[in-house]
């Protein structure tokens, strides 16, 4: 049997009462009788007793008798069940892990420190109970597995012009799809849901980090140059074309050529231009 088989088991306080009832019969031939063989009855007890349990809410018990699983308790409530079983309790509720920051290669083999966050909760008791050995130790390690293969499957971030390649950085939606249906996956075979997983923190390693953020700046600098030069070629060609329509005054390639300099230099210089005024001629 590879599959979870839910019971449901005998109503505890039934059994209470017949234990209750038990006891009072023993008393009364022991008082009637006064012969001491009736407590030979006595030994049903503590057997009656220990097939007392509990489950409580978003919880369950895995019965065993000598080996051979008998099924799963998920109902709520106080039960009893044959006193052999063995009975191991698994919970149901949903947990969350956070794993530890790991240093890894991205795709490019910069290292990165990277950790997720996975919300999960058993599903298939059977599975998680014999499958695997201690499965919240199995939840762990095949989340760190699953994190570093992600890592190495995405770059960090894409410094090249084409942006259409999904990066950790930039493309989280889906690489924490990717994420997800590798977690889900591997744990599938733990009998385990995995309600969510995404990236909790994800950043260069320090050894790298200055040197990375000094790129970044320098790709944001000459993104930036480049839309000033841009504004500045339309500012000036429509200056130019503005004084010629109106007439305002003629000018030959040399003079456009100097006029097309200055104003660059003005549109496009990190400090504010100093005026100058020409007593002179324009020659």
């Amino acid at each position: 049997m590879k599959i979870e088989k839910e019971i449901k088991a005998r109503n505890g306080y039934l059994m209470l009462g017949v234990l209750f009832l038990l006891l009072i019969v023993i008393g009364a031939m022991i008082l009637a009788f006064h012969n001491p063989v009736v407590l030979v009855l006595a030994i049903l007890i503590p057997l009656i007793i220990k097939g007392f349990f509990t489950v409580n809410p978003n919880s369950s018990k895995v019965l065993v008798l000598f080996g051979e699983y008998v099924g799963t308790v998920k109902e709520n409530g106080f039960f009893w069940a044959n006193p052999f079983y063995s009975r191991q309790k698994i919970s149901l509720r949903a947990r969350n892990f956070d794993s530890e920051r790991v240093k890894v290669n991205d795709k490019v083999g910069n290292p990165i420190l990277i950790n997720v966050i996975l919300v999960w909760k058993v599903k298939d008791t059977f599975k998680a109970a014999f499958e695997v050995d201690h499965y919240e130790e199995f939840v762990r390690v095949q989340t760190d597995a699953a994190v570093r293969k992600l890592a190495g499957s995405f770059p960090y971030d894409n410094f090249e012009s084409d942006t259409s390649e999904i990066t950790l950085l930039s493309g989280m939606d889906e690489v924490n799809d990717a994420l997800e249906n590798e977690i889900t996956e591997r744990l599938a075979m733990a009998g385990i849901e995995v309600m969510e997983a995404r990236i909790g923190y994800l950043a260069y390693a320090p050894e790298i980090a200055s040197s990375m953020l000094k790129r970044q700046q320098a790709v944001a600098i000459v993104a930036a140059r480049k839309k000033i030069v841009e504004g500045a070629v339309g500012m000036v060609e429509d200056a130019l074309q503005k004084l010629s329509e109106d007439n305002i005054i003629e000018f030959d390639d040399d003079k456009k050529a100097s006029m097309v300099s200055n104003l660059m230099v003005v549109l496009c210089g990190d400090k504010e231009a100093t005026p100058v005024i020409n007593t002179g001629t324009l020659n």
